[in-house]
């Protein structure tokens, strides 16, 4: 067997562990124990890629739009459009996608010029939240049932939502008029909006996600090694008190749009392998939920990706 077949092989062993078909011995804890991990979903900018549970090789889920995010109970993908195509039909849109039905359906639709940021569901599943606005300033709920609307906070640019587990809570990151990008949390029963992170002067961080029990916040950041041109970001978390910043990740890599399994026992993220020659297409790379221990997802590499999402089983 050369090598590749044998990257292949453990990556295949490791991606069987974390979709919950490994052996009993990697069975999940008794309070996920009805929770499978199933496919993850790529998104690259122009429709929706799905990569299946045992294969390498994505399938095409959506033909167009981007940031796609599937639903707590992994059956229905909420994902937008802001782009424009050149026949001029395909205008902004925030839609949702049932998996098992195959239906489509749009939840809004605005003219050309309008902008939907990335969707975060509520654990219920009956609401998505995201930023929309000119000035990408307006973080707002969307019914899933009605396509109603309500607001959550404005007058701050804002991208990157994400609604914890717990319901409690939404991270966004925050542009500050006097202290400039910060990440913050709004809390939902106040609507009071808090600071959890401020970046060292010229750091460059991104795609904060809640941890499973919503205690911590994951993000990647270039903080440690600023000195290198590509590749220079690790994975980092903070107490949603702000305190406790931790490294979580040994070697400099780029990332993008870390992920929790539907079970909470491991994280994924967009990467780079550091085999590529050039720092463009990317590959899914796995971490224990310790970040002890890291695995590639060998196949097809997903170029100009967005946003990466792990689904729970249907």
């Amino acid at each position: 067997m050369n090598r590749r077949a044998l990257l292949r092989t453990a990556a295949l062993t490791g991606l069987a562990t974390a979709t919950g078909l490994a052996a009993a011995s990697t069975a999940a804890p008794a309070a996920a124990a009805d929770v499978v991990n199933g496919s993850w979903l790529v998104s690259v900018g122009w429709g929706v890629l799905q990569v299946d549970p045992g294969r390498t090789t994505p399938r095409e889920l959506l033909p167009n739009g981007d940031h796609a995010k599937t639903s707590p109970d992994g059956r229905y993908v909420a994902w937008v459009n802001t782009a424009r195509s050149g026949d001029g039909t395909l205008e902004p849109f925030v839609a949702v996608y049932d998996r098992i039905t195959g239906q489509k359906r749009t939840l809004l639709a605005d003219p050309f010029g309008v902008h939907y940021g990335a969707p975060t569901w509520s654990p219920d599943g009956r609401e998505i939240a995201l930023v929309t606005g000119g000035n990408r300033d307006r973080l707002i709920a969307v019914d899933v049932a009605t396509g109603g609307t309500r607001l959550l906070v404005e007058g701050h640019t804002m991208t990157d939502p994400d609604w914890s587990r717990d319901g409690s809570m939404i991270v966004v990151r925050w542009r500050s008029r006097s202290q400039g990008w910060q990440l913050r949390v709004l809390e939902l029963a106040t609507a009071a909006v808090r600071p959890i992170y401020t970046p060292a002067p010229g750091e460059m961080f991104l795609s904060p996600v809640f941890t499973p029990h919503s205690g911590r916040v994951v993000f990647c950041t270039d903080r440690w090694y600023p000195d290198l041109e590509t590749r220079n970001q690790s994975l980092a978390s903070v107490r949603i008190n702000g305190t406790g910043l931790k490294k979580l990740t040994d070697e400099p890599r780029f990332y993008l749009s870390p992920v929790f399994s539907p079970d909470g026992r491991y994280c994924a993220a967009l990467s780079i392998p550091p085999e590529n020659e050039y720092p463009d297409g990317g590959n899914i790379i796995v971490s224990t939920s310790g970040f002890g221990e890291q695995w590639w997802i060998p196949g097809d590499e997903y170029d100009d990706s967005t946003r990466l999402d792990w689904a729970r089983a249907v």
